[in-house]
C-alpha cells in the first residue's frame, strides 16, 4: 500500500463507554490491533470539549508570543524538562546531539499537601501574563487524564486481563501535558535539526490533540514513514516505552517524528498539545506474566517508573 493510502485506524471512545455490546467489542478489538500494528490509533468521541481545546491553544499562542526574556522567567532549573518553560533547541532526541527546533511548557499533576509524591513531582508554575492559562490547562489535563483511564481499561480488555491493570498503575501518576510551539524556521533554523527528531515516547500512552498544522509521521513495522493527519475533534493515541516494557514488546513503542516544512523560508507555525500518561513513581515496570513465553522471554529487568523516567531524561539532555 502506498504511503499516501495507508492510514491508522479510527475508533470512537463513546462506543466503549456507552455503546452496544457489539460496538464495545469492536472498539476493543480495533483499538488493540491498531496499537499492536501501528503503535498509533485515532480516537473520536473522547469527551474532551472542543471549545476547551480552542481556548487552551489560544492561551498557548499568547504565551509563546511573549518576549524571550519573559518566557525564560518561567524556566524551572531544578525540574528541567518536567515543569514550566523549556527554551528553543534545549531538548534533543535520544542518541542525537542536535536540539529539536521547538520550545514548550509542561503542566504536571496537582497533588494535595501531604501527598507522598507531591515533592517528587514538583510544583507547577503559571505565567501571570496569561491569566486563563492555569484554569484551561488544568481542565484539559483532567479531561485527557479521564479519557486515558478509559482507554487503558479498554486495552486491558483487549488483552483479556483485569480491566484496571493499567489504569491502576497511573492513579496519581506523573503524567504531563506538554504545550509545544514550533516557530517559523526562517530565522531560527539549526543545521541538521528537525522540529522533532525521530523518537519513542517514554510513558505508557500519549494522547495528542490535533496539531494546528501537519508534520507528524510514524515509522511502520516494515520501515515506512507515513503521515499522521488528524481532523478537528480527533485525538491521536500512541504507545510508549513504559507500556512496551510492561507488555514485553507485545505492544511495542513506535518511532515517530515531526518533520520540517518543505522550505525553511516558509512562515509555518505549529502548535501541539500531547498528554503523556505516566505511572506513579514507585510503580514497578516489569513484564506481565502472560507476555513471557519461551519465544518471548523477559526483555528487560524490572525498574521503577521514576528510575526509568530519570534515565530517559538524562538521555534527552535534561539531567546530568
Amino acid at each position: 500500500m502506498s504511503r499516501s493510502a495507508r492510514r491508522i485506524p479510527t475508533v470512537n471512545l463513546s462506543h466503549y463507554r456507552s455503546g452496544t455490546p457489539e460496538e464495545r467489542a469492536r472498539f476493543v478489538q480495533v483499538f488493540g490491533d491498531a496499537l499492536k500494528e501501528f503503535g498509533f490509533v485515532t480516537v473520536e468521541g473522547h469527551g474532551v470539549e472542543d471549545a476547551l481545546i480552542r481556548r487552551t491553544y489560544a492561551d498557548v499562542e499568547r504565551f509563546f508570543q511573549l518576549p524571550e526574556s519573559t518566557k525564560t522567567r518561567y524556566a524551572v532549573p531544578e525540574r528541567p524538562g518536567q515543569r514550566g518553560f523549556m527554551a528553543f533547541g534545549q531538548e534533543h532526541a535520544k542518541n542525537r546531539k542536535v536540539g529539536d527546533m521547538k520550545e514548550f511548557w509542561h503542566v504536571g499533576r496537582e497533588l494535595p499537601v501531604g501527598h507522598p509524591y507531591r515533592d517528587d513531582y514538583g510544583a507547577n508554575v503559571w505565567p501571570e501574563e496569561v491569566p486563563s492559562f492555569r484554569d484551561n490547562t488544568l481542565t484539559l489535563y483532567k479531561e485527557l487524564d479521564d479519557a486515558a483511564t478509559v482507554m487503558l481499561q479498554a486495552l486491558a480488555d483487549y488483552l483479556g486481563i483485569a480491566r484496571t491493570t493499567f489504569s491502576d498503575m497511573t492513579v496519581d501518576g506523573n503524567s504531563v501535558l506538554r504545550l509545544i510551539h514550533y516557530p517559523p524556521l526562517k530565522d531560527r533554523f539549526i543545521p541538521g535539526a528537525v522540529r522533532a527528531a525521530e523518537h519513542e515516547d517514554i510513558n505508557f500512552i500519549t494522547l495528542l490533540c490535533e496539531g494546528t498544522s501537519g508534520g507528524l509521521e510514524l515509522l511502520t513495522r516494515d520501515g515506512e514513514w507515513i503521515p499522521v493527519d488528524t481532523l478537528r475533534g480527533q485525538i491521536v493515541v500512541d504507545s510508549g516505552d513504559m507500556l512496551s516494557r510492561v507488555m514485553n514488546g507485545v505492544i511495542p513503542s513506535t518511532t515517530h517524528r515531526v518533520v520540517n516544512p518543505p522550505s525553511t523560508e516558509q512562515d509555518t507555525v505549529r502548535y501541539s498539545m500531547p498528554f503523556f500518561v505516566h505511572p506513579f513513581s514507585d510503580c514497578i515496570l516489569k513484564p506481565l506474566p502472560q507476555t513471557e513465553t519461551p519465544d518471548n522471554p523477559a526483555r528487560h529487568p524490572p525498574i521503577t517508573a521514576d528510575a526509568f523516567l530519570k534515565q530517559r531524561l538524562r538521555e534527552l539532555g535534561f539531567l546530568k
